[in-house]
């Protein structure tokens, strides 16, 4: 019995230094994305506002990633809804950021759709007005509130006036957003997440979730 119970002690010590090195990677991976973004407001490229036209914003009724397939859908044309998908399925499919890359470029075969983890901010904002100007919404991963209860969400930023310091987002708790550049960059980076549970700061830590994460579609 000692032995076992010696063997389930290293076990468990091996455990809680695995988790601690993810965590640690983790914050590391984090503090490379804040680099510094302001020479964006005088640079000549982002002196045009840009946005993408007809977004309409939808409350969810199933969850965020098919709510903004369905409010892409609708913009792009289509009559893709929450519960067709969920129809199709049987179940959410789009929980992680790639599944959701995935579902994107399976129901919109017309776009390329990418998925971009952990990027810089200034490639997080260079990616985000390329997709703007090209007249198509941007779907990204971010920390939001429902209620007082902060979740990881998608949602669609819809336009970008950067030497006003202003970004719009149509979110699918059933309201559009406007936020600063400040704003919306501590919550891709999650850095807006008060109190995160150990099971959210595990699941960025083995990569389940990702920070300062968008989605170009060409």
């Amino acid at each position: 019995m000692k032995k076992v119970l010696k063997v389930l002690g290293c076990v468990l010590v091996l455990i809680i230094c695995v988790a601690l090195i993810a965590l640690g990677i983790t914050g590391i991976r984090t503090k490379l994305t804040q680099d510094d973004y302001s020479s964006v407001y005088t640079d000549e490229k982002y002196q045009t506002p840009v946005w993408a036209e007809n977004v309409e914003v939808i409350t969810q009724d199933i969850s965020c990633g098919y709510a903004v397939i369905e409010m892409f859908s609708a913009w792009n044309g289509g009559d893709i809804t929450e519960e067709s998908l969920y129809d199709q399925y049987g179940k959410v499919v789009t929980s992680t950021g790639n599944k959701f890359c995935q579902e994107l470029n399976k129901q919109f075969p017309e776009y390329k759709t990418e998925i971009h983890k952990y990027v810089k901010n200034t490639e997080f904002i260079d990616i985000m007005y390329d997709t703007l100007a090209s007249g198509k919404p941007v779907p990204f991963e971010w920390a939001a509130l429902y209620g007082d209860e902060w979740t990881l969400h998608y949602s669609l930023i819809i336009a970008a006036d950067i030497p006003n310091d202003k970004i719009t987002v149509a979110n699918p708790y059933g309201y559009y957003e406007e936020l600063t550049l400040e704003e919306l960059l501590e919550r891709t980076s999650f850095q807006a997440y008060e109190n995160m549970p150990l099971f959210m700061k595990m699941g960025f830590a083995i990569g389940l979730f990702e920070k300062n994460t968008i989605y170009s579609v060409e």
